[in-house]
């Protein structure tokens, strides 16, 4: 029976700076059989739907390849030659968990099929009684209607072998491999469905059946082919090193523990599921593949492999000495360049080959190899669709076109700078006078600090409990009134989680409280409010599967907005814990990446409920427009979000988490359907310790003003340690050059109203375009003329 360990590394101290890269399985691979009496000698051509087809081969051992009838030389997705294309296997996974930040490793491996028969494949155009038979082997009662007719249907076996066998070439299976291994031989049927989506788009499931083992209950201790000899080498030479194992063993691999000895050593019952599934095909060596989400460090992923996870980017991500640190005083903190706020299963590459996967199971692309692309499911099924387009906008264009589109941006959003500060009512005046000193073009003032604040071990921060805070923001109906009269909107702060207020001594409300009476927290196994550990103190996180949760935490936010607030940060997302109990009784860890889609559900359904509401109000209302701009999202949070913004950077000009890093973020964001999105104006980490101090220079600073002018957003933020930064309000040079910087932000306003409309329209991904063509220009420029003169102020 596969083993689910969780380790909670929250408190863990001193930790190992230099974390090992999680242990994986090796790339899996076997060989292709067929059912000579099934399948016909000859090449066939099968279609899917009226646009698809697929082609099947006999040559080399048979391979699979779909393309699309206008183009049918051009494959969109091909299998290799004599080489699986499905492969399953039970697998002992650990998930390590800190303060946001997660690691699956795989364990033991207790069973591996990694070899496959094709027995048939066919066109299924109406229900009858041999579909009902396969559907009813899958023991899915529901499956039936799921399908869409017409629907290309491949059927075959997947199974590892105690030895050549004669049985194979007594049904006509072909097939040249020898098996090395020994024990009980192990098989499962599985099922392949290709079904038209659209036009451009194929749909495709893998279905899988209970594991079926061989009748003989001897077992032997061997391992199973490749897998067993790995486990051998990795064996002997640990042997012959000794102590100095621990310093040389290799990085990224796991020992496999055979059924075997599971089975006949341990006497642990026989698994009955597979929890992974591998998806194998066919990639060139020159193919570059882009997408995943928003990712920081690369833009062409080929030879790396991509984990699909929510969680914290980390702090420093690579860059040093702050990874070094981040990861002593907390486990594992630093992050690396995979680690994302925003991840997606999307990909698209320089051939024009664009796929994703449907559902929420943690995800591995391996990349590694030159000649495939092997997907890795952390689960028993799979689901997905491959894209067909000419052009990268095409592609985009699809893809968008069936997971959803972010809205039109209201104009104020896009029409001047975005203030972002702290210090309460007297220090928004004392600076909203500098800045009309300065004639800056300003939309809003984005006051995160509403809720008041506290100070901790990592700063200045707020208190999470989404009501204004009185003394620090005196007339705050007052000062949202005068600032409207200039056309000047005010933006706050909020997230899913709630932290006990008993020290606030000047609450109204004790939101944690009231939603843990209404019971909508987030819980433990033990049924108690599930205490997640965030920096310096803990929360209880919202249950967003609760049907009260939407009702109770709408009214919250729109009391805020009945006061004026027009925008707000939804922050957070990310961090859903992997052993929670869930109303709804899902399981967490498909949630854990579900979680940042429900939290900009709620967000959106706020904004449009307000929306429809403000039409039977004046104009001056239906022109404000609400917008909230989120970090953490998954693959449909397009459909569901308004703005991004890249998270926390450093304060620094490294590549992995500062200033180049955002460029990167913007861009691989933009292909993946994140059109709307921008960074913190100077970044937002940073770190004033003894050793190691990143504070945010003048010429960072400036510089980011300039990179940011030609985003879709134009937002300063003062950091966790504003007192260590310089800010655009510290001298009279900063604050000049701010006001140079959003000028010119606000000379493009007509660019980036179109750019936005033909978004909504016809996905010209206005976040990539537009930072192609215009930040590009700007890079071209700063490198030829460093004093940035290329519009007068």
């Amino acid at each position: 029976m596969a083993i689910l360990k969780i380790s909670k590394k929250h408190h863990k101290r001193f930790n190992n700076p230099f974390p090992s890269a999680p242990t994986t399985l090796p790339n899996v691979q076997g060989s292709l059989f067929i059912n000579s009496k099934a399948l016909s000698s000859q090449d066939q051509t099968f279609s899917i739907g009226n646009d698809f087809q697929l082609f099947w081969s006999n040559i080399n051992g048979g391979h699979l390849s779909i393309s699309h009838l206008s183009q049918k030389n051009r494959p969109i997705w091909s299998t290799i030659s004599g080489k699986a294309f499905v492969s399953a296997a039970v697998v002992d996974t650990e998930i390590e968990e800190s303060r946001g930040s997660f690691l699956v490793k795989d364990k033991d491996v207790h069973v591996i099929c990694n070899h496959q028969t094709i027995d048939d494949i066919r066109i299924i155009d109406q229900f009858g009684d041999h579909l009902e038979y396969e559907v009813e082997d899958l023991d899915q009662k529901s499956y039936a209607e799921e399908i869409k007719l017409p629907t290309l249907l491949i059927t075959g076996r997947l199974f590892n072998m105690s030895k050549k066998s004669k049985r194979f070439q007594k049904y006509g299976i072909q097939g040249n491999i020898q098996f090395e291994s020994k024990g009980p031989f192990v098989y499962a049927r599985y099922w392949v469905l290709f079904n038209q989506k659209n036009k451009h788009e194929v749909g495709f499931q893998v279905k899988i059946e209970k594991l079926n083992f061989s009748s003989s209950n001897k077992v032997s201790s061997e391992g199973s082919g490749i897998y067993n000899g790995f486990k051998k080498r990795l064996s002997n030479r640990k042997k012959r090193l000794g102590w100095c194992w621990y310093l040389s063993r290799p990085r990224g691999f796991v020992l496999v523990s055979s059924v075997e000895d599971e089975i006949g050593d341990m006497k642990i019952p026989k698994p009955k599921e597979f929890n992974r599934v591998w998806l194998t095909y066919e990639s060139d060596e020159n193919e570059r593949f882009y997408g995943f989400g928003e990712q920081f460090s690369h833009m062409n992923f080929k030879g790396k492999r991509v984990p699909i996870l929510v969680q914290e980017q980390g702090i420093g991500r690579g860059d040093q000495p702050i990874t070094l640190a981040a990861n002593l005083v907390s486990y594992r903190a630093g992050g690396d360049w995979s680690t994302t706020y925003a991840p997606s299963p999307f990909y698209m590459t320089s051939k024009m080959r664009s796929l994703y996967l449907e559902g929420y199971d943690y995800t591995v692309f391996d990349l590694t190899r030159l000649d495939r692309v092997q997907i890795q499911i952390y689960g028993n099924s799979v689901e997905g669709r491959i894209l067909h387009g000419n052009t990268p906008c095409e592609l985009i264009e699809h893809f968008t076109e069936t997971i959803g589109r972010l809205p039109e941006l209201p104009e104020w959003i896009i029409s001047g700078a975005i203030v972002g500060m702290q210090g309460g009512t007297d220090a928004v005046r004392r600076i909203w006078d500098e800045l009309r000193t300065y004639d800056v073009p300003v939309s809003a003032f984005w006051l995160q600090d509403w809720v008041g604040q506290r100070e901790t071990m990592i700063g200045s921060q707020l208190w999470w409990n989404w009501e204004v805070d009185d003394q620090r923001y005196w007339g705050w109906k007052e000062l949202i009134k005068d600032l409207r009269t200039r056309n000047i909107k005010v933006m706050t702060y909020c997230n899913p989680c709630l932290a006990p207020v008993d020290e606030k001594h000047n609450k109204k409300r004790n939101l944690f409280e009231e939603a843990k009476q209404l019971d909508i927290l987030v819980k433990d196994g033990n049924g108690n409010p599930y205490m997640v550990p965030n920096t310096a103190f803990d929360v209880g996180m919202l249950d967003l599967t609760h049907p009260k949760t939407t009702t109770w935490f709408k009214q919250i936010l729109l009391e805020m907005v009945d006061d004026g607030v027009r925008g707000w940060m939804a922050d957070f997302g990310e961090g859903l814990p992997v052993d929670a109990v869930l109303y709804s009784g899902e399981d967490p860890i498909l949630a854990h990446n579900r979680y940042p889609e429900l939290w900009a559900k709620i967000n959106r359904e706020i904004v449009e409920e307000w929306k429809s509401k403000s039409l039977d109000k004046s104009k001056e209302d239906e022109e404000d427009g609400l917008v909230f701009f989120m970090r953490a999202g998954f693959r449909d949070s397009p459909k569901w979000g308004m703005l991004f913004w890249e998270g926390d950077q450093m304060v620094s000009w490294q590549a992995n988490d500062g200033i180049k890093s955002s460029v990167v973020g913007l861009l691989s964001s933009g292909i993946s359907g994140y059109a709307f999105n921008h960074s913190d104006i100077g970044g937002y980490c940073t770190v004033n310790l003894p050793i190691v101090k990143y504070r945010r220079s003048q010429e960072l600073l400036l510089r980011w003003m300039e990179l940011n002018s030609f985003t879709t957003v134009f937002r300063t933020h003062e950091g966790n340690k504003p007192s260590c930064n310089s800010q655009f309000y510290s001298n009279e040079q900063t604050l000049s050059h701010f006001a140079r910087s959003a000028k010119i932000y606000t000379a493009w306003k007509f660019y980036r109203m179109q750019l936005v409309k033909q978004h909504r329209k016809d996905c010209l991904y206005a976040g990539t375009y537009f930072s192609i063509t215009l930040m590009m220009n700007m890079c071209i420029t700063l490198v030829i003329n460093s004093s940035w003169l290329v519009l007068s102020s």
